[in-house]
């Protein structure tokens, strides 16, 4: 992949290119190289209050803002179309009527028969149909008063769409308008696509994005028969019935045709959300994966999990990000007048680490000469958090008792196995001058506190469910006969594998170049994938208004691309490893070798604050408000108007589900944890620290600290608050050295042999699970004459009408070789 291949991140992103050609004012002046960033910097930390975001995190936004981003805001005047092909077919049957005056049976009589008008021969029949389809899925927005009344009238007709065969019904309409050569080869020959050239997929795939996502979300009001339509509905998505492939492969592959060039119309946006909103409807979300793995951990006899990690993060508070008048030269003076400097910063630190009352003074002066350099988070409190921890008290009483520090940390300490033997091979070699390979159980010769220790690692010990399937999979490597077949359950998760295995790179691939597109931070490209074909009209706006308008629509479509591709891209990694480790492999190592790494560091090497605010939306374009409300004239204010948020949730959702994704991709993988170092990865990490988002900082403070012992000592004594984050935040591994570079995996790295061992323990366990041959050397063989020919063959279904044929062809007119014959006797 050349677009992402492009190794180090650029230094200097310019975010206003996308801006300035789309008739926007840049969003902040332009700059370059170091001025860049110190403006970044200064825009930023300009202002001492950093308010805590208010977000949480969970699988998607508010069903109305899902639904709202299915659409672009050029396809606004469609929403009419729309509505009038329904009236023109349904005015005359209703008889004054509206839709939600019609019982049950009077509304699926009439979507009967607009799914009639499927079957026509005439291509603009069957579209008018279709739109007329769309309007019933949509909510039938003429007849409603209000937003709420368009969602409920939405989930109720897609209910009734689904049950009457609709979905079907689309999908071959769908399957038809993919092999479409004759819209592909229109599309190669144009020289600019618009949104024209895509109506009829844009109008299939919206329909079936509104079935999946109004039936996929649960209430406790549904009546029972919706819950059982869910489930079946679920069952058909993920278990093909009619075709030999799950339908999230139809849409992976029209992902792989779009990024190869053959069909430059694909509505991408919409593909990717409907493709995400599949997965997680068939997988499960979040929570979903939570229980599954509780349960998982049952049934494989391991120790419950030491807490709930969702509910964890959710409780966690944001620490707080610098203060920042502080200026190079105002460093410097502080530090020549460190002997007047009060100790209130430190004692703030002091709160969340207790004093060692053996600490001397020349360390606590190391300390904040390493503070005041420090370009990362601060470890110091604002006001509120000492307010919440520092209880008032009279004045007179020492500051020393003023002081309550919190009850615990909030992760259970971990201890691995190799952990334990690791620790045991040092003590081993220590005191007694040999080591006993792997064994942890005898502990003669070595002393007491040494039994203590390992006591209490083995407390903290903790199994994972990867630790028993890799060790199950050596087994099944090593005893083929004895151990025999594998039962492997047939859940969406393992027959979405199989049907992806043998073109998942080129899936991989085609999501990584979109989102290098779509990212702020790339620049256009001549020779790069054109991602806007679905949101540029085929008229180009004339005034500065409509300029304004297209351009935040630009933005606002790279957005939401951005936010499927992280959200299905982090469903498929969650997924496949608690499936199995090798398939979570698979899918890691392919994305590693088409550069997601220094793609997603890319990513982050922009202003992260103006990204999570940016205000790239028009609330009252936005559906269902535009269906029910009379549109103001086009203005300035107008396009402005109604948002009022703190932050944009899609961006920040996106921001922590990039951060994640590079969480699992450098997980225990020491040449990818290089490959950060490489990057020069710690200063754009510790950018996003600003972000007051306790979620979003544990994943950044998790990357900080993988790679700490590669940075130097002169980094970690410079960057002390950052680390005394990460020992606030991130779960202790008891005996990892990692703020102090003396690991044992702190060795000269070689990228090729690692990964060449774990792509070859892969290749090992897809062989063994999918590539079965039917000649194999262990396969049984029957010699008995009377089963073999009482075997029933399988044949084909046009065997019978070629029989004599076949007869006189292969046995008639042959030869028999009796001498042949005697030969085998």
């Amino acid at each position: 992949m050349e677009e992402a291949a492009g190794g180090a991140p650029n230094p200097n992103p310019n975010p206003n290119a996308g801006r300035a050609r789309m008739g926007q004012p840049p969003a902040q002046p332009p700059a370059k190289g170091r001025e860049l960033f110190r403006g970044q910097r200064k825009e930023s930390e300009g202002s001492v209050d950093f308010p805590t975001v208010e977000f949480e995190y969970g699988d998607t936004d508010s069903r109305g803002a899902e639904l709202a981003e299915l659409y672009s805001y050029t396809e606004e005047p469609e929403l009419s179309t729309n509505r009038r092909c329904f009236e023109e077919e349904f005015c005359p049957q209703a008889r004054g009527r509206q839709w939600p005056e019609l019982d049950t049976a009077q509304q699926r009589a009439h979507v009967l028969r607009l799914l009639e008008g499927l079957e026509v021969v005439s291509r603009e029949r069957r579209l008018r149909a279709a739109r007329a389809i769309l309007y019933l899925a949509q909510g039938v927005f003429g007849d409603c008063e209000s937003e709420g009344d368009v969602l409920h009238w939405s989930r109720h007709n897609s209910f009734l769409l689904y049950q009457l065969g609709t979905f079907s019904a689309f999908l071959e309409l769908l399957s038809m308008e993919i092999d479409n050569s004759q819209a592909c080869s229109s599309a190669l020959r144009k020289p600019a696509i618009s949104l024209a050239d895509s109506t009829e997929l844009r109008v299939l795939l919206s329909v079936m994005y509104l079935l999946v996502e109004n039936i996929r979300v649960e209430l406790e009001t549904d009546p029972p028969e919706w819950k059982s339509c869910r489930e079946t509905f679920r069952t058909e998505l993920s278990f093909p019935v009619r075709s030999d492939e799950p339908f999230a492969l139809l849409l992976f592959t029209m992902v792989t045709k779009f990024c190869s060039g053959h069909a430059p119309h694909f509505p991408m946006k919409k593909v990717l959300l409907l493709l995400w909103k599949v997965l997680l409807f068939t997988l499960g979300g979040f929570e979903a994966l939570q229980t599954m793995k509780v349960r998982r951990r049952e049934e494989l006899g391991l120790p419950p999990l030491p807490e709930d990690s969702i509910q964890v993060m959710r409780s966690m508070r944001a620490a707080s990000p610098p203060t920042c008048s502080i200026e190079l030269a105002e460093q410097q003076q502080k530090r020549g007048h460190r002997s007047r400097r009060p100790l209130m910063k430190q004692d703030s630190l002091d709160i969340y680490n207790e004093r060692d009352p053996f600490k001397n003074d020349e360390a606590g002066v190391d300390e904040e000469e390493g503070d005041e350099v420090d370009g990362g988070i601060e470890g110091e409190l604002d006001l509120m958090e000492r307010d919440a921890l520092l209880p008032t008290i009279p004045a007179q009483r020492p500051p020393i008792e003023r002081v309550s520090f919190p009850k615990g940390l909030p992760w259970a300490p971990k201890v691995r196995q190799k952990d334990i033997e690791h620790f045991l091979e040092a003590s081993r070699n220590k005191f007694i001058g040999f080591t006993l390979g792997q064994d942890t159980e005898t502990l003669i010769g070595l002393p007491r506190p040494i039994h203590e220790s390992v006591k209490t690692l083995k407390q903290h010990k903790y199994v994972s469910i990867s630790d028993v399937q890799i060790k199950n999979e050596e087994e099944l490597e090593k005893c083929p006969m004895s151990l025999g077949e594998e039962e492997v359950q047939e859940t969406p998760c393992e027959v979405l594998y199989r049907a992806m295995l043998y073109n998942l790179p080129q899936y991989m691939i085609a999501l990584l170049k979109i989102l290098l597109a779509a990212a702020p931070t790339s620049k256009a490209k001549t020779d790069s994938i054109n991602i806007l074909a679905d949101v540029l009209p085929e008229e180009m706006p004339i005034t500065v208004l409509q300029s304004m308008k297209l351009g935040i629509d630009v933005n606002r479509h790279k957005e939401i691309i951005v936010k499927s591709i992280s959200a299905l891209l982090l469903l498929l990694l969650k997924h496949f490893k608690l499936n199995h480790i090798y398939q979570f492999e698979y899918v890691s190592q392919h994305l590693v070798f088409a550069n997601c790494i220094p793609l997603i560091l890319k990513f982050f090497n922009q202003n992260i604050m103006s990204y999570i605010t940016a205000k790239n939306s028009i609330s009252i374009l936005d559906y269902p408000h535009c269906t029910v409300h009379d549109l103001p004239e086009l203005t300035a204010e107008s396009l402005e108007a109604g948002d009022n948020n703190q932050f944009c949730w899609r961006n920040l959702f996106s921001c922590i589900n990039l951060l994640r994704i590079l969480n699992k991709l450098t997980k225990w993988k020491h040449s990818r944890t290089m490959m950060l170092v490489v990057f020069k990865s710690a200063p754009i990490l510790k950018r996003a620290l600003k972000v007051k988002q306790a979620m979003m900082q544990l994943y950044v403070l998790k990357l900080l600290k993988i790679q700490t012992k590669y940075l130097g000592r002169q980094w970690r004594k410079s960057n002390m608050k950052t680390m005394s984050a990460i020992y606030q935040k991130v779960r202790h591994r008891m005996n990892d050295d990692w703020a102090y570079g003396n690991d044992i995996d702190a060795r000269p790295w070689d990228f090729q042999a690692e990964e060449c061992t774990l792509r070859a323990s892969i290749e090992a366990f897809n062989s063994r699970r999918y590539d079965k041959p039917q000649d194999s050397e262990f396969a049984p063989v029957d010699n008995c004459l009377q089963s073999v020919l009482g075997q029933r063959l399988e044949l084909p279904e046009d065997f019978h009408y070629s029989y004599e044929l076949w007869l006189e062809r292969e046995v008639f007119s042959q030869p028999i070789r009796w001498e042949e014959l005697l030969r085998y006797q």
